[in-house]
């Protein structure tokens, strides 16, 4: 038995997840999105599981580096690129394929490598309004990088979808009609379609998918389920019952006495917390589940606790193990937006206090 948060972590439906994206873009090559410690389930794990992918992404430069440490030898894309001499000199040395979006990036292929960059990546601005250039420009920095003795290689054209998540939008056929008409020009490959994108929008797949979310069996849609589109959630959040009480009517539950009994109550004490990035928003909002029955989350979270509504389930007891959320039961998908926020930060913000545990199939 845990006495502590544990983060469970199938690798089993990891897998499953990986085979449904070849399953619905058999002819496109995978770039399986890493960032953020594998949006919580880490790392080296994840990426050990996912060998077939054709190439891995990180945002950062200290991500691609510790994969490296990792032992992980796949091409690793930088989403956000270099920005100093520092760091391009560092992305020669660790093999890292940086992604270019400003300017002041394009300078830094003057700055001399021990080896030149390879696998790099151009980032187009069709609407997403964050990083890239404007298509016009595409055809000058496209020369401009494939000419540079920093670069060994072609280099790819990628851009971003706004609103892949809202299915026929009319801006992500505008944002694909950008990217494919600059990269018909330039006769470059493409990368534009994410988690969304793959399930909804076929003619986005191109040459290059870049899946995050939908690996880790969420569904990126609020009107469908993770089941519904054939995922599998790989993380289950559980942790135990630490302590009982009984309330009497008038009894107030945590900091700033923020629920209040009506009647006598028996409560028990979880150990979870926003210490273990537990959403604070999830308080007097939040539900879990212990011994098959869905309870609320009475008060504020604190750092280390929360407080749970036991009246419907009085057989539970100390030691009990507690589903904070995943699987059918408790998808991550409702409890974000019981927290008026997405899964994906529910997700990435699991801090290390709560250890990963790993398996294949079923804890």
């Amino acid at each position: 038995m845990n006495s502590y948060p544990v983060a469970s972590i199938d690798l089993a439906a990891l897998k499953h997840n990986f085979d449904r994206i070849k399953q619905l873009a058999p002819t496109s090559r995978i770039i399986s999105v890493i960032k953020a410690n594998a949006y919580g389930h880490g790392y080296a794990e994840v990426a050990n599981v996912l060998t077939d992918s054709d190439a891995f992404a990180v945002a950062r430069l200290v991500e691609g580096i510790q994969l490296r440490k990792s032992g992980i030898t796949h091409k690793i894309i930088l989403l956000e690129g270099v920005m100093t001499a520092a760091e391009i000199q560092l992305a020669a040395q660790y093999d890292l394929s940086p992604v270019f979006h400003h300017r002041s990036q394009i300078q830094l292929l003057s700055t001399p490598l021990t080896k030149p960059l390879q696998f790099c990546w151009l980032m187009i601005e069709t609407g997403m309004h964050r990083l890239g250039f404007a298509k016009t420009d595409v055809a000058e920095l496209i020369t401009t990088m494939e000419t540079s003795e920093a670069i060994s290689g072609d280099v790819g054209l990628m851009s971003h979808f706004a609103n892949a998540d809202l299915v026929g939008d009319d801006r992500n056929q505008q944002q694909l009609d950008i990217t494919l008409h600059c990269a018909d020009k330039q006769r470059c490959e493409v990368s534009l379609a994410n988690s969304a994108a793959i399930l909804s929008f076929p003619a986005s797949h191109q040459q290059w998918l870049r899946p995050g979310l939908m690996l880790y069996g969420v569904s990126p849609f609020d009107d469908k389920t993770a089941v519904e589109l054939d995922l599998k959630p790989v993380m289950q959040l559980k942790s135990v019952l630490t302590a009982k009480q009984t309330l009497q009517a008038g009894d107030q539950v945590g900091y700033g006495g923020d629920w209040t009994a009506t009647k006598v109550t028996e409560i028990g004490i979880v150990s979870i917390g926003y210490g273990d990035g537990y959403s604070r928003y999830l308080s007097n909002a939040g539900q879990v589940m212990i011994n098959g029955q869905r309870v609320t989350v009475l008060g504020r979270v604190s750092m280390d606790m929360i407080c749970i509504d036991l009246h419907t389930c009085s057989d539970a007891d100390v030691g009990d193990e507690v589903l904070l959320w995943g699987g059918e039961q408790l998808p991550v998908e409702w409890l974000a937006k019981q927290a008026n926020t997405i899964p994906y930060e529910l997700l990435c913000q699991l801090n290390p206090r709560v250890r990963r545990e790993y398996h294949h199939g079923q804890s």
